[in-house]
């Protein structure tokens, strides 16, 4: 299929999302987008989408929509959900209520959450993309790209639809977002190492304040850092993850590049927003459990960063 012939639909427009946008528009795909932020949206409308730093790109959108019955009037060839990972069953029942006969491609972090997906919508139509790139918003519409460790994964959740993976890992590897097809099992790997690596600093980051590059420099937030990836390995291995020699100093290595901004978790606890704690150390804490694993530092963390966001939203409901 020609690339000015496949349409692209994209759920959320965070740093992951709007990346995506602008890689598909310049390959020659036909892109809507979709958010609840609507002065992000009136922003892409007039100045487009513009990424900085690492990637320097820019697009233009026709189809910008607020609401996912909007977008869900175009007839997709895949739909990428890059939603918060707490937004992810209403915006599942929405599509869900609209019609079942598309593609869909996860682009998020966590474990376990293509179950979310599947318990909706047949294995063969879902496709997980483990994402390498990060940044900051800037602007609404502006991603300051502070890191691109290449290549970013996608793949068949049952291994069933190999060609459609392959076409969508071409297409960005085009632009310049290397992206490597891979089979099921590479995929739940992959996606228990990004878990890992978003465990090692995220919540640490959210409760310190520390940018990744700060927390990375101290030697005391930096010991934490490799404690929590030593649990965080013993309960995987349970899972069958197989991890390459000297992982753990792979991890560091592949922290250290971070930059110097804070992760999307401390960013939205920063913002007194949900955060998806529960899909990152959450996991690892509850898969311990499911093996007998104790993992007290992720466990902590998680704790400590589940009570602040519930502090948080109570005081955002006593104010409205």
């Amino acid at each position: 299929m020609k690339t000015e012939n496949f349409k692209v639909g994209i759920l959320g427009l965070g740093p992951i999302g709007l990346t995506l946008a602008v890689h598909f528009k310049n390959a020659g795909c036909e892109v809507a987008v979709c958010d609840i932020d609507k002065k992000k949206l009136d922003l892409i409308r007039n100045g487009g989408i513009e990424l900085v730093g690492k990637l320097n790109k820019s697009v233009y959108l026709k189809h910008v929509y607020s609401s996912v019955p909007e977008l869900l009037e175009h007839k997709f060839d895949i739909l990428i959900s890059a939603v918060k990972a707490y937004h992810v069953d209403s915006v599942l029942d929405q599509i869900e209520a609209a019609y079942q006969d598309l593609y869909l491609l996860i682009a998020q972090n966590g474990i376990d959450i293509k179950v979310k997906y599947t318990s909706h919508f047949s294995e063969s139509r879902i496709f997980r993309m483990i994402v390498n790139y990060a940044g900051n918003l800037q602007a609404p519409n502006v991603v300051n790209i502070t890191f691109f460790n290449p290549p970013n994964y996608i793949g068949s959740v049952n291994d069933s639809s190999e060609d459609m993976a392959k076409y969508l890992a071409d297409i960005l590897t085009s632009q310049n977002l290397e992206t490597k097809c891979v089979n099921s099992f590479k995929i739940a790997e992959e996606a228990w190492i990004k878990t890992i690596l978003n465990a090692a600093l995220s919540p640490l980051c959210a409760i310190s304040g520390h940018t990744m590059k700060e927390a990375m420099s101290n030697p005391g937030t930096l010991e934490i850092v490799e404690q929590i990836i030593i649990e965080a390995m013993e309960v995987a291995k349970k899972e069958d993850i197989i991890f390459q020699q000297n992982f753990i100093k792979l991890c560091l290595r592949y922290l250290n590049s971070a930059g110097n901004h804070f992760p999307s978790l401390a960013v939205d606890l920063m913002n007194k927003r949900e955060t998806e704690i529960d899909y990152m150390n959450g996991k690892i804490v509850e898969y311990g459990r499911k093996f007998y694993i104790k993992t007290p530092i992720n466990l902590v963390f998680t704790n400590l960063v589940k009570a602040v966001t519930q502090m948080n939203l109570s005081k955002n409901h006593s104010k409205d």
